[in-house]
């Protein structure tokens, strides 16, 4: 059914106006509501054939079966970005309400006048459930005034913040960050061919990447810059900065200072995150799994090729390729680390002609993965790069993967000092951290994607 069909029925049987539908409905479906539960939205809120007045509410109350509130509160940020709908590109305002009972994110359809910091009352804004959590959605049939009365609340004004505190769905974000990684891509946008920036933002907190829709002359490698108005999607499990046409950027006159380290935690620290864009972990590999060594690749999307069959591509000439998924266990939990090409050449002492070559002459290619495990399995390793973690396990894309170097004899001594320690102060050896535990632990063996 068309949407403009959906809305003549939505109409009729509430007794409305089918323009005023439509509007509502259209602009519910272009921000990836579901058709029927857009439908579900417009029911409730014209439930009584639009007449009654909106019920008023603090933040902390509003559920997504309310249909149409009133709030007062403050304007804690005011993202502003485009969106493309049927071919009209729409212009949305986008960020955070607060008041004394908590905060709630917003996006506005229409032109009213926000500004951080501004007390404002808004009357009839409908509510939406986005990212699981209630969202004002205002429009054409709300109404938007500046209160005198300033409303005391105890959020913070105006987005600024570090890349550690940042979420996909944050908006109207201000940050001051270095350019640690930058290069220029062409994409196929919704234009045709769109020239991007993509690469890799710092600072004293973490590291996150980050997409220039618009590309800014300040972005540049080794840039301090700060940015307004920035805005927050996931990619790949991770939080990644996108910068807009709408966005500002101005070369700051100093530098902003980072870590080049990354947060070093236990691998069931780390994965309790659901994912995180560099981190450290420390553990013995356990198992090199299947899928390793010398593979080949589809010549097309990259993906990882099966007996010649590419999973999109079907029938392939597979491009050769290095690789290693390592079970790492710190005895807390387990992961799958990844080791690219270059890591994997390192650990196996040659590149992908050298795999070739022994496995011709073993006449197998998986002798190469043997090797690989007589090298790795039962040492301990220090691994650093991305974790994502989905319904298959977590995964560590690996950018650093190095021999851990210490005296075991050392540590164990160590490890018996500190539960002395910890006894003769009252406590037990489990007052021993995990981190400092961790090492000769078991896990199962997780499934990680191609």
């Amino acid at each position: 059914m068309a949407l403009d069909d959906h809305a003549e029925e939505l109409a009729s049987a509430l007794g409305v106006d089918k323009e005023e539908v439509k509007g509502d409905l259209e602009k519910l479906v272009e921000y990836s509501v579901p058709i029927d539960e857009a439908k579900d939205s417009l029911r409730r809120k014209y439930g009584d054939g639009g007449g009654g007045e909106p019920s008023a509410r603090e933040l902390a109350e509003i559920s997504t079966a309310d249909s149409a509130v009133t709030v007062r509160g403050v304007v804690l940020t005011v993202g502003k970005r485009s969106i493309r709908y049927q071919g009209d590109d729409l212009v949305i305002r986008e960020g955070e309400l607060a008041d004394e009972s908590g905060t709630i994110a917003y996006t506005a359809w229409e032109a009213f006048d926000l500004s951080p910091g501004d007390t404002v009352e808004i009357v009839g804004a409908g509510v939406r459930e986005w990212e699981g959590n209630p969202e004002l959605n205002l429009g054409s049939e709300t109404t938007v005034g500046i209160d005198d009365e300033p409303l005391d609340v105890a959020y913070e004004v105006g987005g600024d913040t570090h890349l550690s505190a940042l979420a996909p769905g944050d908006r109207g974000v201000a940050l001051d960050v270095q350019v640690a990684e930058v290069e220029q891509k062409t994409i196929d946008g919704r234009d045709g061919e769109t020239e991007i920036l993509s690469g890799v933002f710092a600072d004293e907190t973490g590291r996150l990447p980050f997409t220039d829709w618009d590309p800014h002359g300040e972005i540049e490698e080794g840039a301090s810059v700060g940015i307004e108005n920035a805005y927050v999607r996931e990619f790949r499990g991770v939080p990644s900065v996108n910068v807009s046409e709408f966005s500002t950027v101005n070369a700051l006159d100093r530098a902003v200072e980072t870590d080049d380290g990354a947060p070093r935690m236990s691998v069931r620290e780390a994965v309790a995150t659901e994912g995180l864009f560099d981190v450290e972990v420390t553990g013995n590999v356990l198992a090199v799994r299947d899928g390793s060594g010398l593979i080949q690749r589809c010549p097309e999307c990259g993906r990882v090729v099966q007996k010649g069959q590419c999973r999109s591509h079907g029938d392939v000439d597979g491009e050769d390729d290095l690789r290693v998924k390592a079970i790492v266990d710190d005895g807390t939990d387990s992961l799958t680390a990844v080791l690219g090409t270059d890591l994997t050449s390192e650990v196996y002492g040659g590149g992908i002609e050298a795999a070739r070559e022994a496995a011709r002459d073993a006449m197998d290619q998986e002798v190469v993965a043997d090797d690989i495990r007589e090298t790795i399995v039962g040492r301990e390793f220090r691994v650093r790069g991305t974790l994502s973690v989905d319904d298959y396990g977590a995964n560590l894309e690996a950018t650093e993967f190095a021999a851990v170097d210490d005296d075991p004899t050392e540590r164990a001594r160590g490890l018996l000092d500190a539960a002395d320690g910890a006894a003769a102060d009252g406590g037990t050896i489990d007052d021993v951290s995990s981190d400092e535990a961790a090492g000769d632990g078991a896990g199962e063996p997780q499934r990680g994607d191609e």
